[in-house]
């Protein structure tokens, strides 16, 4: 056989082995990672940030925020309008579009399941049923649905499974799309409610029977992805969901708004979700986070379940500016102030920490001055945080960004004096402080294993030491902490939280008694701030409503049963080949709204 005969059939046999993996790669798959590991995939029991980003691009809520308006902007999701209120926001109807259907799955035998109406009811119905353990029963039993707590107080009053026949006053289906809400008190801003796929991913009673106790592993939702693959604390795939409805990119950025106007051209009227799949790494460390992202592992450290570690915020933008060697490469930066707590929980059950008494009051105040917070922001954060004043996070209700209050003050001077006044004092010689009885002060502060924890630890311990406290550390892994924490067992421990809506409210749920082991971590109770919570719940946006605010941020600060570190600025970075990314505000839709060229992703690895 001549040479050149035996170099094409070479290059023939090439391109026959190659067709495949070349048309393969043209799957527009996005890369990302997680810092933590998942714990479950079923709405009703879900209490993490990391799989509640995964659930909400499967499960859907009556209605979404606008993806690029800001400021928020609600729109209908699976409702086909805006609900119809009653004057004083007790009743709520809201009409579901028709032709809208589940994710394909075995338990349907090869028939389409139409959503309807009766689907979120029985959504509600999970999250109260006493067998679900649900964390956010006690949240969904704050919104006064008629019936609702009566329903979950039958079934723990009579040992009995939850009857999912019953009715509820408050909570029906009216027909096969019509689903009707009625509140015990007024709910201005239910909508908000209507948004949380958390609570309102609408899921098939038939598929959670089928797979009992291993629904957490099969979510069947109407979304535009459904779950490909799944490898507990390593990775989770998620592929486009063939059955998902016609739904266009469409979106309402302000009209000064240049990058959500020019995102919007781009894309506006294409079918979505724009990818195929979403491929996500489970990397817990933050240097391999760092170079998987340098390397084009993944496409994007964007979020909260993945973004910059801060210890590389200023390899990535030194002095708040894209490094050059990744702006050479094409990496767009987005930085944005989040709607965001890191925050400080102390345990009023504690007999160490906790009470409202006088004294320990002044313990908790005191700690709070001798902690420096601004070392913290400016060595541990990297100067990418603004000091928190209150509970309220940025891009809610309430949020006053022109506010200082003692919760961000660094004064070691004035918590020896505080300390001193109510009888915390040296009584050994040995340098540290006893208490007014003259046992002694440790505090002991849960803690986990990666290196930025120790640099916190390490901040913590210096702290204290300047005014005479101990302090000693706790190690276990996050899940861990989280699990102690939800059964009341840790003094102090240090996490976050995003805000899931424009509501000042929801931060403040952390101090109302009634939630006091759920939202209520620190299980802070008092009257005064109980009646002013519930009297803003059901009050209409304006001064009064304000002003009920001011007052609960001042006992907020006067107490101390959270101290408020900072509010948390996020350096996302996206590869060029990664179009359209915004980070939410509130929730964390956004991988259907993204598009990504494969082409290019090849050409710039090579």
């Amino acid at each position: 056989m001549g040479g050149a005969l035996k170099r094409l059939l070479f290059v023939l046999l090439a391109l026959a082995v190659c067709a495949p993996f070349a048309q393969a790669d043209e799957r527009k798959v996005l890369r990302l990672l997680f810092s933590s590991g998942e714990t479950s995939f079923d709405p009703a029991r879900i209490s993490d940030l990391y799989s509640r980003a995964v659930t909400t691009h499967i499960f859907e809520a009556p209605y979404e925020y606008d993806y690029l308006a800001r400021p928020t902007r609600v729109r209908p999701l699976t409702a086909a309008g805006m609900p119809e209120v009653s004057d004083d926001f007790r009743v709520w109807v809201v009409r579901i579009r028709p032709g809208i259907y589940f994710a394909d799955d075995p338990v349907f035998k090869g028939q389409r399941r139409e959503l309807v109406a009766q689907d979120y009811v029985y959504a509600f119905q999970r999250v109260i049923d006493p067998a679900n353990i649900s964390p956010i029963q006690p949240s969904t039993l704050d919104l006064k649905i008629k019936g609702l707590a009566a329903a979950r107080d039958a079934a723990v009053k009579n040992n009995k499974p939850f009857d999912y026949g019953a009715p509820i006053e408050g909570l029906r289906a009216l027909d096969r799309y019509t689903l009707r809400i009625e509140l015990e008190q007024p709910r201005p801003r239910f909508i908000d409610t209507l948004t949380a796929s958390d609570l309102l991913g609408a899921q098939a009673r038939e598929v959670v029977e089928h797979y009992k106790e291993a629904i957490g592993e099969h979510p069947v939702g109407t979304g535009p992805f459904r779950l490909k693959s799944w490898r507990r604390h390593s990775r989770i795939v998620l592929e486009r969901n063939p059955g998902y409805r016609e739904v266009l990119y469409d979106a309402w950025p302000a009209a000064a708004d240049a990058e959500g106007q020019a995102m919007l051209q781009k894309l506006k009227g294409r079918r979505l979700p724009l990818i195929d799949e979403v491929d996500i790494s489970v990397i817990e460390e933050f240097q391999p986070q760092w170079l998987s992202f340098l390397n084009k592992e993944v496409d994007a450290l964007a979020t909260s379940t993945g973004h910059v570690p801060s210890q590389f915020a200023n390899q990535a933008a030194p002095g708040r500016k894209l490094a050059p060697n990744l702006a050479k490469q094409g990496v767009r930066m987005h930085e944005n102030l989040a709607s965001d707590n890191a925050f400080t929980f102390f345990n009023m059950l504690d007999p160490m920490i906790g009470g409202n008494a006088p004294e320990q009051v002044a313990l908790r105040r005191a700690i709070s001055l001798a902690y420096d917070v601004y070392e913290e922001i400016r060595m541990i954060r990297r100067s990418r945080a603004v000091p928190g004043q209150t509970p309220i996070t940025p891009h809610t209700t309430g949020y006053d960004p022109q506010l200082k209050t003692e919760m961000s003050d660094h004064d070691p001077a004035r918590a020896q004096a505080l300390l001193d006044l109510y009888g915390f004092v040296d009584r050994d010689g040995d340098g540290y402080r006893e208490r007014p009885d003259g046992s002694p002060l440790e505090l002991v502060m849960a803690t986990e294993p990666e290196q930025i924890y120790r640099d916190y630890n390490e901040l913590w311990r210096k702290s204290m030491k300047a005014v005479g406290i101990r302090i000693r550390f706790e190690t276990r892994q996050w899940a861990e902490n989280l699990k102690a924490a939800d059964a009341g067992k840790l003094m102090m421990w240090m996490l976050g939280e995003s805000s899931a809506g424009p509501d000042g409210q929801d931060a403040l749920a952390r101090m109302y008694g009634p939630l006091a082991g759920n939202n209520n971590l620190a299980r802070f109770q008092l009257e005064e701030f109980d009646r002013l919570y519930e009297r803003a719940q059901v009050l209409p946006d304006g001064p009064e409503r304000a002003a009920l605010f001011r007052q609960a941020q001042r006992i907020a600060v006067a107490y101390m049963p959270y101290k408020i570190h900072a509010h948390r600025i996020h350096t996302d970075l996206t590869y060029p080949w990664v179009y359209g990314f915004r980070r939410p505000l509130f929730m964390g839709q956004w991988w259907h709204m993204v598009d990504v060229d494969p082409a290019l992703r090849r050409e710039r690895l090579h």
